[in-house]
């Protein structure tokens, strides 16, 4: 690999002696791995349901090295969602983030959602998940992906750091910035790295990622934590940005990571040896804190590389902001002046005076409210609606069901934000009650098991119609026994939800969602 040359000068002098242990990784194949979504299925009976080569990850207990001839991205379990493909390392800062089940997360940058899924099983239906990212298009591919895992409790954003810090101040228990990089640590995994690289973009990169986690500092309770990852080397980026971090909100103290074996510990030496003590003047305690930072090198584990570093806010002191900036609050709290906007779940905003909703008791029966007016549901929609949800054996709380023009939504912590911030999604979308008929939605589908709708037709994994079906056929369903012999069924693979379908006199009619179908060749 053609690797550049100030890269491979610096990385010289930081690893000394072990260098060319470190060069020689980038002449033997890369690793695989996926991780188990624990909202689904255990680690221990996915290894037993999965025909795959699998090897435990030791740094996670849902992670697996596998072959790459076993390509599970086009494994009908890969379509139920009961796992994720990541690079091995980069499981790490999920796995070391201490999340508990009610918390409020926020993973800034969060897209396409490898890390963001992962602590959303950790919270296990419990709680808010705010994934964001600044891009839109990428905000999309988060949102599919937590679709895909069945969480119900996200709230999918694509705004600007510094516009989330004016709607959350001190608002999350935990934040995770898996900060944009110059990814020296993925030339392994992708060349097209290798050839952007350059000490400019070193520099722009700690640049952002300064102004990145400085917003996410605002945003972080006292007492909270922040976990900063990058996928990189380079000490400006990682020892670098945690010394300025420490330097400029002494409210910040850095935590232990429990160590794994191949763990490096963080080393303000780095910053001398490359020079960058000009810019960083590094105090004596920083210096030593520096220590409890984690590095992972490709040739002392079997990933590439990877930065942590935990760092806890120890108690509220005057941050980088304006204080004028530190006044915003969440949930019904505005400034002067402000109108209060409640958060449309599917990304529109509406004022609250246009709200309107209907709420499902969790057993078939509805009871109309309305913020400031009646709800608009025809009798017909009512009674569509109340007939579909008899056949769902979860419940739900009556005041987390929304209906908006129709559309219906689980929303299990709503939000009231002040001045729009762009989001996609907030809560779960089940569907859409139209001319009379609720359609349920392909998310919906993701957010049961096997178990929660009345009537299901499974295929075993191994039946040729598991991919005729995810690449949106019809298939023939008569011998597979449903609980009803017409209308919708909930599609489900080994007993793992794939979508919806609708039986009519043995045929399956097709309802998987067109933009999730499994494309061959």
């Amino acid at each position: 690999m053609n690797l550049p040359e100030p890269f491979l000068a610096r990385m010289q002098q930081m690893l000394g002696e072990e260098f060319d242990d470190f060069l020689r990784t980038y002449e033997e194949p890369r690793q695989f791995g996926l991780r188990v979504n624990t909202l689904k299925i255990s680690a221990e009976a996915f290894v037993k349901l999965a025909p795959f080569h699998l090897r435990p990850i030791p740094w996670t207990e849902n992670g697996f090295y596998y072959e790459k001839e076993d390509d599970p991205a086009r494994h009908p379990l890969y379509f139920a969602g009961l796992y994720y493909l990541q690079e091995p390392s980069a499981m790490t800062p999920a796995a070391v983030l201490p999340v508990e089940p009610g918390e409020r997360m926020l993973d800034l940058c969060a897209a396409p959602g490898g890390k963001a899924t992962e602590l959303a099983a950790k919270l296990g239906g419990r709680g808010l998940l705010v994934a964001n990212d600044v891009s839109a298009s990428r905000a999309k591919a988060l949102l599919k992906n937590l679709e895909i895992f069945g969480v119900g409790n996200s709230f999918v954003t694509n705004a600007a750091p510094h516009r989330l810090a004016e709607q959350f101040p001190e608002f999350f228990d935990r934040i995770l910035v898996d900060a944009p990089c110059s990814g020296e640590g993925m030339f392994r995994k992708d060349i097209a790295n290798a050839r952007a690289w350059s000490p400019d973009k070193v520099h722009a990169c700690a640049k952002l990622q300064r102004e990145i986690a400085a917003q996410a500092v605002r945003m972080l309770r006292p007492g909270g934590l922040l976990l900063y990852s990058t996928c990189t080397f380079s000490p400006e980026e990682n020892e670098g940005t945690v010394a300025w971090l420490l330097t400029h909100c002494p409210e910040l103290e850095l935590t232990e990571i429990p160590p794994q074996p191949g763990f490096v510990p963080g080393c303000a030496d780095y910053l001398r040896l490359s020079g960058e003590t000009d810019d960083h003047s590094v105090k004596e305690e920083i210096a030593q804190a520096l220590t409890r930072c984690v590095r992972i090198f490709p040739h002392r584990m079997g990933g590439e590389g990877h930065f942590l570093a935990l760092l806890r806010k120890k108690e509220q002191l005057p941050l980088l902001a304006e204080a004028d900036n530190l006044d915003a609050r969440i949930c019904g709290e505005q400034r002067p002046g402000a109108v209060p906007e409640r958060v449309h779940p599917s990304g529109r905003k509406r004022r609250e005076r246009e709200n309107q909703s209907a709420l499902f008791t969790g057993n078939g029966n509805m009871r109309e409210t309305a913020r400031s007016g009646p709800a608009r549901m025809t009798r017909d929609e009512e009674k569509a609606l109340r007939e579909f949800m008899r056949d769902v054996t979860i419940e739900w709380t009556p005041e987390q069901i929304e209906i908006y023009n129709g559309q219906v939504y689980h929303v299990p912590y709503p939000l009231q934000v002040r001045g729009g911030i762009p989001f996609l999604r907030n809560g779960l979308y089940l569907g859409e009650v139209r001319r009379g008929r609720f359609e349920p939605s392909q998310a919906f589908a993701m957010a049961l098991d096997g178990n929660s709708y009345a009537s299901v037709v499974d295929l075993p994994q191994e039946d040729e119609r598991v991919r005729r079906y995810l690449r949106g056929e019809t298939i023939e369903a008569d011998d597979l026994c449903p609980s009803r012999g017409n209308g919708w069924q909930l599609v489900c693979v080994s007993g793992y939800p794939l979508g919806w379908g609708k039986l009519v006199n043995g045929t399956l009619k097709n309802k998987y969602h067109s933009g999730w179908r499994l494309k061959d060749g």
